[in-house]
């Protein structure tokens, strides 16, 4: 099959900002029904390569092409919005630029219905959620040959999310996006650009293989710097022996070891990880916090009190791992800071347990002194060391776990990217005390490595954790149990993270045209029982038990996992050590499948109940 023609594209590009190369000799194509995802570590340039392409930033050298009346749609990560304009005319704006005037009024009122915009209203007035809808209506409305999108799904709830997903799988133009929502790049994409230090990687792969792609990589580098290593001692005793024996230099031969060592200072200079400490503080007791028929509501728009939460009660325990998630302005962060006693709810109780300190990531980053410098950030009180995980570390030192160079230690933090504030936030979030982590909105501008190196640390984190997020990755990994706002005050708790929600709940994505509401409830499918309203003994005994069961797994799973963490295990018993790894796997293949018992018997017993009460009305 003959390749199809690029509609835009990048030759031999390459651009720098001040004495930083962001890419060089970059190639890279864009042509109809191509699906592409563009990854890198924050800061590697990606916005900015997406910004060259949109032809919104010159390159300093190189070409760029875009095939003769093409269009364009590009979502830029943060958009300038004008302020005196209507949601309508913004959005009509993008049609009229085209001068695509044939049912011009349709197409703009349909796509006002689909998100859930209101034309007439000033755009000034809308909220994070609704201006990133208005920024994808903008970029749609046009049906653009070429779609450049950076970090679409920002602000935006799971169910529009899915909505969004629906509308790109029907797209039929180019596609290039650049997202830290992996299951949305899993979903759309089926081609891979990858910025790693400078260097533009193409993958005829989606982003699905991203990971063992990247690997590989990593490993052909590694079996290149070995090699490298084994021609530097072979050079090096030639050199020692020659000088020796014949007291003569061979300058080709000095030179090449020369560039040798060139190359491996090159290759030592490799972009670091994220290193991640939680510094814990004195264990808390087994109750973190408890909520007790709790009500809240709040004054809206129209002068009407708004119910955010009704009669809802929750009991979260030692190393629960708890999800909110809900539609945008439904009430989650305001659920968030009752539970942890930031507010009061209007009824109700909410009771804090003993020995709790918590540590809030808050949504808005609004905690971040933008005048202060990375250094004062970190030491408030002065001085020039902290406290992690039992040990000082120097700031300069710890600021470079997390990325940062060492200059930037005394810029202030207006000068930072969203990603680098994250980080920033991460930093002085992991160097305080608490058992209880709140985050809220935590994978929002975080590159996908280190999005990974958080789960991974919050999942060997001691304490309790309660997060709200869109990142349906994010919660499947991390949540043990989800808490769903569901909107007029009805608040429901479930097991396990997003996709066991769905499974339980039965709620069903998107449609075309119509976003998905988290209301719907799974129907009630009438079984035939035979006369039977309540379990059989057999099985309620296995129901009322499993919940220990499941429990004394969890326990048994923490404490081999705790075991096989102490990085000297191995090393001293590796026999024990394979016989404990078999063992682990063995009791988290137990805990799914009692996890799984234990939703079918509760479905079951459930059923049965409706159906008995049916029966008697």
């Amino acid at each position: 099959m003959r390749a199809k023609p690029p509609i835009i594209a990048l030759r031999e590009a390459a651009l720098s900002i001040g004495d930083k190369t962001l890419f060089n000799e970059a190639n890279i194509s864009i042509s109809d029904g191509d699906r592409i995802c563009l990854v890198g570590r924050n800061g590697s340039g990606k916005s900015t390569l997406l910004k060259v392409l949109a032809g919104e930033r010159e390159i300093d050298s190189g070409q760029r092409f875009v095939q003769p009346g093409s269009k364009i749609g590009y979502l830029p990560q943060d958009p300038v919005i004008p302020k005196d304009v209507s949601v309508r005319n913004y959005i009509g704006a993008e049609l009229e630029k085209y001068e695509l005037n044939a049912d011009y009024e349709y197409q703009v009122e349909n796509m006002l219905v689909t998100l859930g915009l209101d034309g007439a209203q000033s755009i000034e007035t809308l909220s994070g959620g609704e201006n990133r809808r208005l920024a994808i209506a903008r970029a749609l409305i046009s049906a653009p040959d070429i779609l450049l999108l950076d970090e679409p799904t920002n602000h935006l709830d799971l169910p529009t999310i899915e909505w969004f997903e629906n509308e790109l799988s029907r797209y039929r133009g180019g596609l290039l996006l650049i997202s830290h929502d992996r299951a949305f790049l899993r979903r759309l994409t089926n081609k891979t650009y990858w910025i790693d230090r400078t260097v533009v990687r193409r993958n005829s792969a989606g982003f699905a293989e991203f990971s063992s792609w990247s690997e590989k990589v990593m490993q052909d580098e590694e079996t290149e710097f070995r090699l490298l290593n084994k021609k530097i001692a072979e050079e090096t005793k030639w050199l020692r022996e020659g000088l020796t024996a014949r007291r003569k230099r061979n300058m080709g031969r000095v030179r090449n070891l020369q560039e040798l060592n060139k190359k491996k200072i090159d290759r030592l200079r490799r972009q670091g990880n994220v290193e991640f400490t939680l510094k814990e503080a004195e264990r808390s007791g087994e109750l973190v916090l408890e909520a007790k028929n709790i009500f809240k509501t709040y004054l809206g728009d129209d002068g009407d009190d708004k119910i955010i939460v009704r009669d809802f009660s929750t009991r979260i325990k030692r190393q629960d791992r708890i999800g909110l998630i809900g539609k945008n302005g439904v009430g989650k962060t305001s659920l968030l800071r009752m539970l942890i006693g930031e507010d009061k709810p209007d009824a109700g109780k909410v009771k804090i347990g003993i020995s709790v300190t918590s540590v809030y990531y808050d949504q808005k980053r609004e905690s971040l002194d933008l005048n202060a410098s990375l250094w004062s950030t970190l030491c408030p009180e002065g001085g020039d060391t902290i406290d992690v995980g039992g040990r000082k570390r120097h700031v300069v030192s710890y600021l470079r776990d997390f990325l940062f160079e060492e200059k930037q230690a005394i810029s202030p933090v207006k000068t930072l990217s969203g990603g680098e504030r994250n980080r920033l936030l991460l930093a002085r979030l992991f160097s305080k005390e608490h058992n209880l982590v709140v985050l809220d909105e935590p994978t929002n501008d975080l590159d996908v490595e280190t999005l990974e190196l958080l789960e991974e640390v919050l999942s060997d984190y001691k304490g309790t954790i309660i997060l709200v997020s869109h990142d349906r990755d994010f919660l499947d990994r991390v949540a043990t149990s989800t808490i769903v706002l569901e909107g007029n005050g009805r608040v429901e708790e479930y097991p396990g993270g997003y996709s066991t929600y769905l499974q339980q709940s039965g709620v069903k994505k998107a449609s075309t045209g119509q976003l998905l509401n988290v209301n719907k409830k799974k129907p009630i499918v009438r079984r035939k029982n035979n006369g039977a309203e309540k379990l059989t003994y057999k099985d309620q005994r296995e129901l009322d038990a499993l919940p220990n069961l499941i429990s004394d797994l969890l326990a048994e799973e923490l404490e081999i996992q705790g075991q096989l963490n102490d990085p000297d295990f191995y090393r001293a018993d590796p026999k024990q050590f394979n016989l404990l790894s078999n063992e682990l796997m063995k009791i988290k293949e137990k805990i799914q499948k009692s996890e799984e018992r234990w939703i079918d018997l509760e479905e079951q017993r459930e059923v049965l109940e409706i159906n008995s009460s049916l029966e008697e009305n």
